[in-house]
C-alpha cells in the first residue's frame, strides 16, 4: 500500500453504460473522499467480461484493490442470473487467489432498468468503501 493511501483500480462494464458511467463518476469521487487513489480505470464490454481484466489488474504492484462496477438488468430470460452469478463467483475466487480485495459493485441480477438507475450511486459508493476498508483491514491483519 502507498503510505496509507489505498490504490484502487476500477473495472467498469460498458453494457448499460448510461448507468455505469454514473457509477464510475461516483466511485471516483467517493474514493477521493475516503483518501484513496484511483490509479487505473478499465472499461470492458459487460459484467461477465470483468474477471480477466480484474486478474490482470491484481497482478500489478500499484493496485491494492479492484472495485467492479456494472448493471445486469433483467430481461425476458434468466440470462441475467447466469451473468451475475458467474461473474460474482469468479471475482470472489480471484480476490482469494491474489490476496487482494475485489469488491462487487454489480447491480443485479433481477433488477429492472429503473431499479438499476436508482441504485447506481449507492452500489458504486459501497464497492469503493468496501475496497478501502478491506485494504486497511489486510494491512492491520499483517501487522
Amino acid at each position: 500500500m502507498n503510505a496509507g493511501k489505498p490504490r484502487l483500480a476500477l473495472v467498469v462494464a460498458e453494457f448499460n453504460m448510461d448507468i455505469t458511467l454514473i457509477m464510475e463518476e461516483k466511485a471516483k469521487s467517493h474514493a477521493d473522499l475516503l483518501g484513496a487513489e484511483v490509479v487505473k480505470v478499465v472499461r470492458v464490454p459487460g459484467s461477465y467480461d470483468t474477471p480477466l481484466i480484474v486478474k490482470t489488474l491484481l497482478e500489478r504492484r500499484d493496485v491494492d484493490a479492484v472495485a467492479v462496477l456494472g448493471a445486469v438488468i433483467k430481461g425476458e430470460t434468466d440470462h441475467d442470473q447466469v451473468v451475475a452469478h458467474q461473474a460474482a463467483r469468479k471475482l470472489m475466487d480471484l480476490s482469494v487467489e491474489y490476496g487482494k480485495p475485489v469488491t462487487l459493485g454489480i447491480i443485479g441480477p433481477g433488477a429492472s432498468r429503473l431499479q438499476a438507475q436508482e441504485r447506481a450511486e449507492e452500489y458504486a459508493r459501497r464497492a469503493v468503501e468496501a475496497a478501502v476498508k478491506l485494504v486497511r483491514a489486510l494491512e492491520q491483519a499483517k501487522e
